[in-house]
């Protein structure tokens, strides 16, 4: 009797230590995809802390600055999480996530413009945080192109037309054709 019981007690004991370790496990994985539905979810509450929660500290700044020179209120800087891609009624589509070291990426469908926008986060303070302010200070490397430009770029290989398709966030000025002026 004694024997039976300390088999399970063990297998409770066991079963409880995996669980744990499970959830800790599953709770501790954040992805951009992840960090893109709190975001959106903390848009439709209109929650504006809950909005600067999910944007990195340079979008923050970047957003204040802008709403300092508009003359808006930090309600209405924030109320679209600095993303079109928020507009939708409903969650929309997202696709193609690449991450590299503590930057990352995510096609997400703006219904509003009817494309992929290509949305990028950084790793920052334990979490991913939308990074539109590391793309206007220079400071956001692209974990790769996404499927879009991958899409548009073969289908112009394949129709062999002279369009030059621009990576999206790309300098402008150093695409230029060597002719052009």
């Amino acid at each position: 009797m004694k024997v039976a019981f300390q088999n399970i007690f063990r297998f409770f004991f066991l079963s409880v230590f995996v669980v744990t370790a499970f959830l800790a496990a599953c709770a501790g994985k954040d992805t951009p995809t992840e960090a893109y539905k709190r975001l959106y979810a903390a848009v439709k509450s209109k929650d504006t802390e809950s909005i600067k929660r999910q944007l990195s500290q340079k979008t923050i700044s970047l957003a204040e600055m802008s709403g300092q020179r508009f003359n808006k209120t930090n309600e209405q800087v924030f109320e679209n999480g600095m993303t079109a891609t928020t507009f939708s009624d409903t969650l929309p589509p997202m696709r193609d996530e690449r991450v590299k070291d503590n930057m990352g990426a995510l096609e997400v469908w703006n219904s509003k413009d009817k494309k992929w926008e290509d949305v990028p986060f950084v790793f920052e303070d334990g979490a991913w945080k939308l990074a539109i302010g590391e793309g206007f200070a220079g400071t956001y490397e692209r974990p790769g192109m996404g499927r879009d430009f991958r899409e548009k770029e073969a289908a112009n290989a394949v129709s062999n037309s002279n369009v030059i398709i621009v990576p999206p966030n790309a300098n402008l000025a150093g695409n230029r054709p060597a002719n052009s002026k």
